[in-house]
C-alpha cells in the first residue's frame, strides 16, 4: 500500500503517571512538535490524578536529583543505566525543570531539591507543562492488557484494554513499592504478557527487621554510626549515617541502604553489626570506658555511656553486656564485665529476620530484565514499538535523588525513542516508502 493512503496522525500510549510517564510524555511532545509532526499522547494512570507517589518522595520536598549521580551508584545496571544518563544528565533535568520555571538548590551530599523545597512544585510543573504540551490525561484507567496487533502501519500496533489503540506504548507504571501511591506491581504481568521475563523483585530502601527483644525499648532514638551487614561470618557491606531504632529493627539511611542485599542473600544467616563510635578505635573505646571508671567510679553504671551515647541507647547496651543491676556503682565492674561492653561499643550484633515490605519501601529491587530492553532506547528487543522506563526495570540505586534520576533520564530516552521512531516512520511514508 502506498503511503498516501496510510498517513495518520501517530498516537503514543504511557502506561503510568508517575515521575517516569510523566517525563516520557513530555519529552515525546517535544520531539513531536520540534519535528512538526502531529503526534498525540495519552497517559493511563490507575489512580484519580496522576504523581500520588511523587508528591511522597523526600519527606514531601522531593529531593528530585543528585549532583554526583553516576552510573556506578546503580550497582548491577551500572552499563546499562549508561547511554541513559549521558544523554539526559543531571545537568540536563536541571535544564528540563528549569524550562517549566521550577528551579532548584543544592544541599548536602549533592542531594538537589525544589527552590520551594515542596513535592507538589515538582508534580505541578510537570503536569502543567504536560497540559501545555497536549498531553492526554486519562485516570482511573489501569492497563490491564496490551494487544500487538500485526497489521503494520495502516493500523495501530497495540490495543490497551481493548479499547485504547497506539502506535507505541512506554510502560512506566512502576514497580511494587508503595502500592498505596499506584505502584501495585500490575506492570509484571504486562511484561510476560507479552513475553519479556521479570527478574525476582523484593522491597529496597526499607526498614530492616530484628529480633525485638533488644530494639523494642529504643523505639524512636536516632544515632548515627555505622552498620555492616554480615551473612554469617562474611561482611556483605557497611553503611554509615543514621541509624533510628524503631520496635521492629532498624531504619534511618544506613539501615535501608542495606536492604536490598538482604533480598540478595536469601536464606543466608543476616545480622547486622553496629558501630556506635566509629570514629573510635576499639582501644580507644576500651580506654574511654577505663577513665570514666577511674574519674567517677562511685557513678551508678545506669549513667556510664551517658557521654557518648543517649541515655536510653547506653542503658540497652549495658543490659546487653550482662551488667546488672545498673544501680551499681561502675567501680564494681569487674574486667570481664568490662571487656564485652567495650567490645559493644564497636560491634553490636543484631540478629536480623528480613526487612520490612513493599508497603514500607521506598523502591523496587528486580523488575523487567534489562536485557531484554535496548539501552539506547528503552524499547523492547522482542516487541518493536514497546518501551519501558523508570523503576519498572531492574534498575535501583541508594537514597539521595539517584532513584528519580533514573526515572527522568529513562523516562526521557523512552519518550524521545518513540516519539522519534514514529517520526521517522512518518517522514518514509511521505516518501512513498512502504513501512
Amino acid at each position: 500500500m502506498r503511503a498516501e493512503k496510510k498517513r495518520r496522525r501517530p498516537t503514543l500510549c504511557i502506561a503510568g503517571g508517575g515521575a517516569a510517564g510523566l517525563a516520557a510524555a513530555i519529552e515525546a511532545s517535544r520531539t513531536f512538535r520540534q519535528a512538526g509532526a502531529p503526534g498525540s499522547v495519552t497517559i493511563l494512570e490507575r489512580l484519580p490524578r496522576v504523581g500520588k507517589k511523587l508528591l511522597a518522595t523526600g519527606n514531601g520536598r522531593c529531593n528530585l536529583t543528585n549532583r554526583r549521580a553516576a552510573p556506578g551508584d546503580y550497582f548491577e545496571a551500572a552499563e546499562f543505566v549508561r547511554p541513559a544518563l549521558s544523554r539526559f544528565s543531571v545537568e540536563d533535568t536541571l535544564a528540563f525543570f528549569a524550562s517549566m520555571g521550577l528551579l532548584c538548590e543544592e544541599e548536602e551530599e549533592g542531594r538537589i531539591y525544589p527552590m520551594s523545597r515542596q513535592a507538589a512544585s515538582v508534580l505541578d510543573a510537570l503536569r502543567l507543562e504536560a497540559e501545555r504540551l497536549g498531553v492526554a490525561f486519562q485516570c482511573d484507567k489501569k492497563v490491564d492488557s496490551i494487544q500487538k496487533i500485526e497489521n503494520g502501519w495502516e493500523t495501530p500496533s497495540f490495543l490497551l484494554n481493548g479499547v485504547f489503540l497506539a502506535d507505541a506504548v512506554i510502560l512506566a507504571c512502576g514497580g511494587k513499592a508503595a502500592p498505596q501511591h499506584g505502584s501495585d506491581g500490575s506492570g509484571y504481568a504486562l511484561l510476560r504478557e507479552q513475553g519479556i521475563p521479570v527478574t525476582r523483585v523484593a522491597p529496597s530502601l526499607v526498614q530492616l527487621t530484628t529480633v525485638p527483644g533488644p530494639v523494642k525499648a529504643l523505639k524512636g532514638m536516632r544515632v548515627r554510626g555505622e552498620i555492616a551487614l554480615y551473612a554469617g561470618e562474611r561482611k556483605i557491606a557497611v553503611q554509615r549515617g543514621e541509624i533510628q531504632f524503631t520496635e521492629y529493627g532498624l531504619s534511618g539511611i544506613a539501615a535501608m541502604q542495606l536492604s536490598r542485599l538482604l533480598a540478595r542473600e536469601k536464606g543466608a544467616r543476616m545480622d547486622a553489626v553496629i558501630d556506635l563510635l566509629p570514629s573510635f578505635s576499639k582501644k580507644q573505646a576500651s580506654e574511654y570506658l577505663e577513665e570514666r571508671i577511674q574519674h567517677a567510679p562511685a557513678l551508678v553504671a545506669e549513667h556510664l555511656l551517658t557521654g557518648i551515647l543517649p541515655k536510653r541507647v547506653g542503658q540497652a547496651l549495658l543490659k546487653q553486656a550482662g551488667i546488672a543491676p545498673l544501680t551499681r556503682p561502675i567501680g564494681s565492674l569487674l574486667p570481664e564485665e568490662r571487656a564485652p561492653l567495650a567490645a559493644m561499643l564497636k560491634e553490636w550484633r543484631l540478629p536480623l529476620t528480613g526487612t520490612r515490605g513493599f508497603a514500607d519501601a521506598q523502591v523496587t529491587t528486580g523488575g523487567a530484565q534489562r536485557s531484554a530492553f535496548s539501552p539506547d532506547t528503552m524499547e523492547s528487543l522482542a516487541v518493536p514499538g514497546l518501551y519501558a522506563a523508570g523503576e519498572l526495570l531492574d534498575v535501583d540505586a541508594g537514597c539521595g535523588g539517584f532513584n528519580l534520576q533514573w526515572a527522568w533520564s529513562s523516562g526521557r530516552l523512552a519518550g524521545w525513542s518513540a516519539a522519534q521512531n514514529l517520526i521517522n516512520r512518518m517522514d518514509l511514508l511521505k516518501q512513498g516508502v512502504d513501512v
